[in-house]
């Protein structure tokens, strides 16, 4: 049974001319599971574009993403993903820079470009040269530091909150206002050293220094129901009348 999807393959010889056309500007080219991820140098990234949309017919700029690896150098990676619509076909391309070397904006090959600039240097501090609106998009503009960098920590640096005397909404260094290795679980065997919710209403102290409360027990017949009485009147109850046959005497 075949599938209905349909089938996605490099096409055949689409290596050797992405590597003819790229030339020197071209560092490395591999295929691996499918997938063609194509090494270039930063500087020459612009014209290499145009050559991958107009003479290899990839016309379209998915996604701009980045990766860090912060034991290397250069730092960043960046990776453009690319469709060809008349090849039913996707490329990588991959080069790597760090903080203090931008990155050539493609947004006057893709505008789509702008947008996606931003959100590398806004998550991994990667300048874009030739990007004409390069700000912050996922964070606020007062935000200190790169999310996705692999030594932003978890909690942040800073954090959010609104200020009633001042009427305005403020950034202040992050607080762990909670001990994380004091949690109080509640502990069957222990018990709580505070009044839960609910044991106010009776007056009653709780804790590990309340009092064992008094038990509740049953002393006289009375009080359980028994008695004279109560085994006269089950007597009665098991006393069934005879069911009818049917038979005539």
């Amino acid at each position: 049974m075949t599938h209905s999807a349909p089938l996605i393959k490099t096409p055949d010889g689409m290596i050797e001319v992405i590597s003819k056309v790229l030339g020197q500007h071209m560092v490395s080219i591999e295929e691996a599971n499918g997938e063609v991820a194509v090494h270039i140098h930063r500087d020459a990234l612009v014209e290499c574009m145009l050559q991958l949309r107009d003479a290899c017919e990839y016309q379209q700029l998915m996604e701009i993403a980045g990766v860090d690896w912060p034991d290397r150098d250069p730092r960043f990676e960046i990776v453009y993903c690319l469709l060809s619509l008349t090849k039913n076909h996707r490329i990588r391309v991959h080069l790597t820079t760090n903080e203090d070397h931008p990155v050539p904006s493609v947004t006057s090959i893709w505008p789509v470009a702008g947008w996606l600039e931003r959100e590398v240097f806004d998550m991994y501090g990667v300048l874009f040269s030739g990007n004409a609106d390069l700000r912050r998009i996922l964070t606020d503009y007062g935000f200190s530091g790169h999310p996705q960098r692999k030594d932003f920590p978890l909690s942040g640096y800073v954090e959010l909150r609104y200020s009633e005397e001042e009427k305005r909404v403020k950034y202040e260094p992050v607080q762990l206002a909670q001990d994380f290795r004091n949690f109080d679980f509640l502990s069957p065997w222990e018990g709580a050293d505070y009044v839960l919710p609910g044991d106010e209403k009776n007056g009653e102290a709780t804790g590990n220094n309340a009092p064992p409360p008094t038990p509740k027990t049953t002393d006289t017949a009375t009080q359980t129901g028994a008695g004279k009485a109560a085994n006269k009147e089950a007597v009665k109850r098991s006393v069934r009348k005879p069911k009818a046959t049917g038979d005539k005497a």
